[in-house]
């Protein structure tokens, strides 16, 4: 009995091994029973335990392989300062999701289910130069084959927040890939436009409308994500500045870069950036630098409106002023982002 307990406790202390300190607890009680009904529970439980224990053995092997994920995700992110175009990789794959399909079968609605490394998808033009991305991330799926390219995705932008500076997202893990880029989902799939042929901040809650439990908190948090990153002229084409020294800012020249100003920079110029540091996850962003100095700083519709609605405005002020603020409403928003549409395996996935 003591050496049971022993174990019991030691089981209790390891997420995936709760239920076995559940089985051994009632096989505890019944040591209080009859021997006969004793050897029969035993008997059963063994059964019931040898099941538990393949089920066991096969989920420690996953949460390794997403543990070493994880740190393999680090290494290439140091190597490459590749924060950006990870976050917006995950974001163009949960974008995707659209409630209205929700009662199809999965994965109907889209979301964050790794269709984005299927052609309909990743050959888009929202998704223009997301390809890299998705190559920077093969080798990981390659030492980690039991991690979907759903989860990969997704720890990968959360792993870049973090790297930069930012919060610390309560992730979850055990996401199942789709199989195809569902059938329901058609470019531009319902992501934001720099510039909306509507009123920008109808456009947007438009978009997050599309999102279970998003409004205007959500769309403000995560805009705040814009903090990092450039946008370029052959991507997304909301901008004249292209790749290289020619389409550079004073904030993404190579001299820029090479001096770390932008932080660890892997010394591709060009584009166009919302904020002077952008490799940095910090709240610079709600001061609008594109406003004050439109040659070199990006402040598109989408962003501008955020200070002047009456709807955003409060939550931008907020921001602004306080960082904390914003990095515990970003973290809470990037997490509901990241698992729109998913389904996980097991029900209550899989944290590390």
């Amino acid at each position: 009995v003591t050496q049971l307990r022993r174990l019991q406790a030691a089981m209790a202390e390891g997420h995936e091994m709760v239920k076995f300190a559940d089985l051994f607890s009632s096989l505890l009680a019944l040591l209080e029973k009859p021997l006969l009904v004793v050897l029969l529970a035993a008997a059963l439980g063994l059964v019931v335990l040898l099941r538990m224990l393949n089920v066991g053995v096969v989920e420690s092997a996953r949460v390794t392989q997403l543990r070493r994920a994880r740190e393999l995700i680090v290494d290439v992110v140091r190597a490459n300062s590749c924060h950006p175009i990870l976050v917006h990789l995950a974001w163009h794959d949960s974008g995707t999701y659209d409630q209205k399909h929700k009662a199809l079968p999965w994965p109907a609605a889209g979301g964050a289910i790794g269709s984005i490394r299927f052609s309909k998808e990743i050959t888009a033009g929202p998704n223009a130069g997301l390809s890299k991305a998705l190559k920077l991330l093969d080798p990981v799926k390659v030492a980690c084959p039991e991690v979907s390219w759903a989860d990969i995705i997704q720890m990968a932008s959360a792993t870049s927040i973090e790297l930069a500076g930012g919060p610390k997202i309560d992730m979850c893990y055990g996401r199942v890939d789709a199989d195809a880029s569902p059938d329901q989902s058609v470019a531009p799939f319902g992501l934001p436009d720099a510039y909306p042929k509507d009123e920008p901040a109808a456009h947007l809650r438009h978009v997050f409308g599309k999102y279970d439990g998003m409004g205007d908190r959500e769309i403000v948090a995560l805009s705040g994500a814009h903090t990092l990153g450039r946008a370029f002229k052959e991507r997304s084409g909301a901008v004249t500045n292209c790749a290289g020294e020619a389409g550079a800012t004073k904030y993404t020249c190579s001299a820029y870069c090479a001096a770390g100003v932008s932080g660890t920079s892997n010394g591709m110029a060009g584009g166009k950036s919302w904020t002077s540091n952008w490799l940095r996850f910090d709240n610079s962003y709600f001061s609008l630098g594109g406003k004050m100095d439109p040659t070199n700083l990006i402040a598109f519709p989408t962003d501008t409106v955020l200070e002047t609605d009456a709807g955003f405005k409060p939550y931008f002020d907020k921001y602004a002023a306080s960082e904390a603020a914003f990095f515990a409403d970003y973290a809470a928003s990037h997490k509901k982002l990241s698992e729109l549409g998913s389904n996980f395996s097991p029900a209550e996935g899989i944290r590390i």
